[in-house]
Order: structure tokens, then sequence, then C-alpha cells
């Protein structure tokens, strides 16, 4: 019991010292040697006074961050109790394996393994015997290839007890110091980014992130997230991201916070580039909530963005200038009633609408300004009429050759399909045509002044009569005012 008290004394003053050290590599180096000395205090049936100093040290290689295979000698001189009897060596050498309980630079561990220990003399207790042995101690890092070991432990062997042919277990006390020198270990790298600290210049880089040969984070969509930790790389420049880097869209319209310049966008809107609401009819309702796009400029709608028609003439509120009209009354497209011509109820009933009153210059296509308002009331007549396909048709008397009269009635039909094209864009020039006939056609005779005049005429007929045969039985006629 004295000999253990005094060891835990002695290994109390050793090992205080540790824990205002400074701190080293952290990692374990591939294989380390550590020389150094100590104190063991040796079985008393050796007959060796309390105390003999050692010295030897410790060969090590890494198995993992935290096991180790060590390789230990140790040599020993202790005088005998007798004064002037001479002294005894103790040598002895373990193969141990030891743990070492954390990665940092402060390493408590524990170690233990079993080897031979040879003791000097020519009495009974000399000879090499078994020994096994366990312990524990501190790693403490100094700098990246240099530790303080400070290490207790107890090594066992058979000694005699009672007489030369008795041997017992007894324990050896010992306390070891020693400078641990490493090789082929990683330099200290304090945030774990393969950037050893004494060249980082950016210690603290958070786990995971990727760094540049300076060991200073890469963030490569400037989120302010860094790659590696980025689950969202490729944030567009100026979006606001979360912790993750991934970019967020409070109002969910497609542009992310940061670039929205119309945040709070209601849901289901079509925006712009810049997450603003489009409103392409300007009819107060959204794109993307607007039931009814393309709304007539100044039509008054619902809250769905369809116009509304009260007197449901076809024409909207709000462009509606005749606002009561009667529910079987055609209108025009400011929403009144159209006041049905006697052209327009001959197109309806007939087909075709036939002029004679429509006057050129003499054997030419020259249409005569007197002209000019019986083909504006047609021209009127057929832009509310859009669906039908209209053939206009030029007739001659017989006076002059055939082919001259073929050739004059192809020009004017042709002159009065241009005039009403330019004078009504809202014609489609593809719904029309135009055919000269000649003299081949008349419908009356060419030996009077009156027969002749009859059949100088131009005619507008419907080609596509089965679309006119629809329109007839859907119109109503307004009675005039």
């Amino acid at each position: 019991m004295r000999t253990i008290r005094l060891f835990v004394a002695a290994l109390s003053i050793l090992l205080l010292p540790s824990f205002s050290l400074a701190a080293g590599g952290e990692e374990l180096p591939g294989w380390w040697l550590a020389p150094g000395g100590g104190i063991a205090w040796p079985p008393e049936e050796l007959g060796i006074k309390d105390t003999a100093p050692t010295f030897g040290g410790i060969l090590g290689f890494k198995l993992s961050p935290t096991w180790a295979l060590e390789a230990r000698g140790n040599f020993a001189t202790g005088d005998f109790d007798l004064p002037g009897t001479g002294s005894r060596d103790l040598l002895h050498g373990e193969g141990n394996l030891t743990w070492f309980l954390t990665k940092g630079a402060f390493k408590p561990y524990l170690t233990a393994g079993a080897g031979a220990i040879n003791v000097s003399g020519v009495d009974a207790s000399a000879g090499t015997k078994f020994a096994w042995n366990g312990g524990t101690g501190f790693h403490i890092g100094l700098s990246n290839s240099v530790a303080l070991r400070l290490e207790g432990r107890v090594v066992s062997y058979k000694v005699p007890v009672g007489g030369p042919t008795t041997e017992e277990y007894k324990y050896q006390p010992e306390a070891f110091a020693g400078l641990s020198f490493g090789f082929g270990g990683k330099p200290r790298d304090d945030d774990k980014d393969g950037v050893p600290t004494k060249l980082d210049k950016c210690p603290g880089t958070p786990l995971g992130a990727r760094v540049d040969v300076n060991g200073c984070p890469v963030d490569g969509d400037g989120d302010g997230v860094p790659d590696g930790i980025d689950q969202c790389e490729g944030t567009p420049k100026g979006a606001t991201a979360d912790a993750k880097g991934c970019p967020s869209d409070s109002d969910g319209d497609g542009v992310f916070d940061g670039l929205d310049q119309c945040a709070s966008t209601p849901a289901g809107a079509k925006v712009d580039s810049k997450g603003c609401p489009m409103d392409s009819d300007n009819d107060g309702v959204l794109d993307g909530l607007d039931q009814c796009e393309n709304t007539p400029s100044g039509c008054t709608v619902n809250t769905n963005g369809c116009p509304s028609d009260a007197d449901q003439d076809g024409v909207c509120d709000g462009n509606d200038k005749c606002p009561d009209t009667p529910a079987s009354a055609r209108v025009d497209k400011s929403g009144c009633p159209i006041e049905v011509s006697q052209k327009e109820t001959e197109l309806l009933d007939t087909g075709m609408i036939r002029l004679q009153d429509v006057n050129f210059d003499t054997g030419k296509a020259t249409i005569k300004p007197e002209s000019e308002k019986v083909l504006d009331e047609v021209g009127n007549i057929l832009a509310r009429w859009p669906e039908l396909r209209i053939e206009i048709g030029g007739h001659t008397d017989a006076r002059g050759s055939d082919a001259q009269n073929q050739k004059l009635s192809d020009a004017r039909a042709k002159a009065v399909l241009d005039y009403l094209l330019n004078k009504f864009p809202e014609l489609k020039p593809e719904q029309f045509s135009s055919k000269g006939y000649g003299e081949t056609q008349p419908i009356g005779t060419n030996t009077s002044q009156l027969g002749m005049a009859r059949n100088r005429r131009v005619e507008f007929k419907v080609m596509n009569t089965e679309v006119l045969k629809r329109e007839k039985e859907k119109r109503s006629f307004v009675p005039k005012q």
C-alpha cells in the first residue's frame, strides 16, 4: 500500500502541468517515437529500495484515428536495501494496444498489453519472466509533430515469495514522462477544410464547405452559402436564399425573393420577369386570374374579368352607347340598333346586291366621284357580314368587241374591289374576289338605251350561301326611327 500511495502521488505531480500546456496537432501522426524516463516501484520481494529510476521509450504506430499499437521498453536500476550489497537491473519490454479517448490536442488514453521482464542477479528472483501491464495517461499536443506523454501504469510479473520455489504475481507501478516525436501525420487543421491551420486565411470555415487554396469558402452563386453546403447551387444573383442556399419565393409567382419587385402577387396571377403581375387587356383583372382575356378596352367586367352585357346585344357594358337595346334588335359596334337598308335586305333575300349606278370614265376603269356614295353604302353593309365570301362581278353592254368588253369588265370589277378594301380596312381581302363577265350575261336588250344601261352593272354575289342561310334565320329588323 505504501508503494501504491507513492505512485499515485508521483503521477498526480507529473500530470498536473498538462492542463495548462498549449494545444498542438489534433491528428495522430502515422508513427511516433517517445523517449523518456520516470520512476518505478519494484516489488519488495526483489530487495530493492522503494524506487528505481527508469529510462526507455515508446514506439507507436497508428491503426485508426483513436487506436494505436505501441512497443514499450524500460530499463531500471535499483540499489538493494542493505548498504554495500550492490544493485539489481530490471529490463522489460511489452507490446500494447492503446486507445486514445478523444481526437483533440489533449488526448487521455488507456493502454494494456503483455511482454517480458528480465531481473538481474544470482538469486531465485533473477531471470526472465512473463509480464503484463495496464495503465492510463495523457497525450498533450505541443505542435503538429511534438507531444508530451505522461503516463502511469502497473507491470505485473512473478517473484519468489516465502522461498525460492514459490512465486506469485506482484505489481510494479511505474510513472513515465517523455516527448513524443511524430512522423508522417497530417498537419493541424482546426476547421477540417483540408488546409493546414497555419496556412488557413479563413479559420472557422463551416464543416463541409468547399474552400480555395487559402482555406476560404467558395460561393459560386454568391448567395452567402458556401459551395458544398449549398443544396441549391446556381441560385440567380440577387435572390434571397435560406440557410441551405435555396432561393425563396414567398408569393409563389416563380420569381425569387430579392429579384421580385412586386412581392405579395396574388396566387395564380401571371407575372413578368420582375415578378410583377400583368393585365394584358387592362380590365383590372390580372392575367392568370382573368377568365376572359382580351376583353375589349373600356368594357365593364366582373371579378373573373369577364365583360357584362346587360341588354345582351353583344356589345359589352361600358362600351354600349345604347344600353337598353331590345333583345331582338341588331346593333352596330356601339351597341345601338342598326337601320336595315334596302340593299342589305336585297343581299340577305337574294344573295346579291346589284348596282347599276356605278359610273366609270368612258372606256376606262376609273370610278367617277358621284359613284362613291353608293359604294360606301355597300361597304358598310359588307363590314357587318364578315363571314360572307363575296365575288364582285363586272358587266358591260354589247357595244365594242367581245375581247375589249371582257378586259374592261375585269378592270372595273377590280377597281371596285380596290376601292372598298382601301376605304374599309376592316374588310378582309381573303373574303373577296373580282371577276369580269363582259357582255356574256345580259339582263336586258342591247338594242335600246334602257336595256344597255341595265346591262352595265356591278354585282356583289354571295359565294358561301350556306352561311347566308344561317344568318337569314337569325336576323331581325329594326324599324326606322
